[in-house]
């Protein structure tokens, strides 16, 4: 989502790492080629106008002139102006009752599905799944697979005269019935006041503890007059931002906390149901500069039950092909190496070299493969992978030989790293700690 903006930002700092102290002239120049990234990234002129003198009244403080290290007095001035744009952090939200609004094609149906989701497992609280757009043909249907698929309850008292309203009056009903209830509402191509009348008299009847509304940020600034309208009729609590693994310049992220004054309290960040994250303005920024997010990185570690994964793989000496299964599914579930890279500090400086080596998502699936090819006997002792194995490995699953020689040039690889890391147990213990 940042990656034009974090590209532009860093080639401006690089440019005063060489600096023994800062003159007008730098802060002038700095200043400038800051504002002309923050509007080539999307983000709203009275926005920018704001950040940017903030920034150029704390860069022309007497200390920060006279600071020996420019680059990173810089660093952490755009740092604090970024979070301070983006928003305070607050996870808090009342389960209970969520309602779910926003235009058509915005991504409510799947957001429904991803906040009950996250209700239910990570909050372990019983939850319905309530459809109340009984406009768009598929939408009801789309819920109900998402709900049956994910062990999620699914309200199904539909009558052929069923209206939104009455829908909406049943479902409240038995709503005392659950520790939460979310309300997937109707979208419209565009807002006109019939939407909006249906939505406050849906609101009237369901009482939700939150109001969340979900933007698709490829729409750029048209989502921001969205916003504005949406808060002003039916005064939201929190934005839920959708689509953010696409390649939107970021600029609705930026602007939204500013220009809605309502707080992004989630970002989607795929298609699943787990492809969700609370919002953390200090983790966002800290992405944006390419400083990493270890934090959120473990924390999704922990979600899919990577620490349990690795007690069982053995290490060090005794690591096999099965262990570097594994390794390779655990880095499925984390997100794949997309999901994985956007988290690593310094990441984006790396991005060209990282591309050389030809590494990605279908490369891992292909290993996994090449490994399922094998025997259990091959699988524990490589050792005996001769020239006829391998040739028989890469037929069975439809690779070359060169793909499965690189396969266990990459096992000896990991298993030498491995065996300086675990003779103290680090491998076994270290993402188990995070738990406590």
């Amino acid at each position: 989502m940042f990656d034009g903006l974090s590209k532009k930002l860093l080639s401006i700092f690089d440019r005063m790492r060489n600096k023994g102290v800062l003159t007008e002239d730098d802060i002038n120049s700095t200043v400038r080629e800051i504002r002309v990234s923050l509007l080539e990234a999307d983000v709203a002129l009275s926005v920018v106008k704001n950040f940017i003198e903030d920034i150029k009244l704390k860069l022309k403080d007497r200390n920060v002139i006279k600071s020996v290290t420019p680059e990173q007095t810089i660093v952490k001035i755009v740092y604090d102006e970024l979070v301070k744009f983006l928003g305070e952090g607050d996870e808090s939200f009342n389960y209970k009752s969520i309602m779910i609004v926003g235009l058509q094609g915005s991504g409510k149906t799947t957001t429904s599905a991803k906040i009950a989701n996250l209700v239910q497992k990570k909050l372990n609280k019983k939850c319905l799944l309530v459809s109340l757009d009984t406009y768009r043909p598929a939408a009801i249907d789309q819920l109900r697979i998402l709900a049956k698929t994910n062990s999620i309850d699914f309200f199904e008292d539909f009558a052929v005269t069923n209206t939104p309203i009455e829908i909406a009056y049943k479902a409240y009903e038995i709503a005392n019935k659950y520790d939460a209830v979310i309300y997937d509402t109707a979208g419209r191509t565009y807002l006109d006041d019939a939407m909006m009348e249906e939505l406050l008299k849906i609101k009237s009847i369901v009482t939700p503890k939150d109001v969340f509304l979900a933007i698709d940020i490829m729409t750029g600034q048209s989502a921001l007059n969205t916003a504005k309208s949406f808060n002003d009729k039916l005064n939201l609590t929190g934005l839920i931002l959708t689509r953010v693994d696409g390649e939107a310049r970021g600029g609705v992220a930026l602007s939204a906390k500013s220009v809605t004054n309502c707080q992004i309290k989630f970002i989607g960040t795929g298609e699943k149901v787990g492809d969700i994250e609370a919002f953390h303005p200090e983790r966002i920024a800290s992405r944006i500069l390419d400083k990493g997010d270890v934090i959120s990185l473990v924390e999704k570690a922990i979600d899919a039950n990577i620490a349990d994964d690795v007690s069982n793989v053995k290490v060090g000496r005794e690591f096999d092909l099965d262990g570097m299964e594994t390794y390779l599914k655990q880095i499925e579930k984390i997100g794949g190496m997309k999901g994985i890279m956007r988290f690593i500090p310094g990441i984006k400086q790396m991005q060209a070299k990282l591309s050389e080596t030809g590494m990605s998502d279908k490369v891992i699936t292909r290993q996994i493969a090449i490994i399922r090819s094998m025997t259990p006997k091959e699988r524990k002792n490589p050792k005996i992978l001769d020239a006829s194995r391998r040739k028989r490995i890469a037929n069975g699953c439809g690779q070359n030989v060169s793909d499965v020689n690189k396969l266990v040039q990459q096992y000896e690889q990991i298993k030498t790293i491995m065996m300086k890391m675990t003779d103290d147990g680090f491998m076994k213990n270290m993402l188990r700690n995070f738990r406590h």
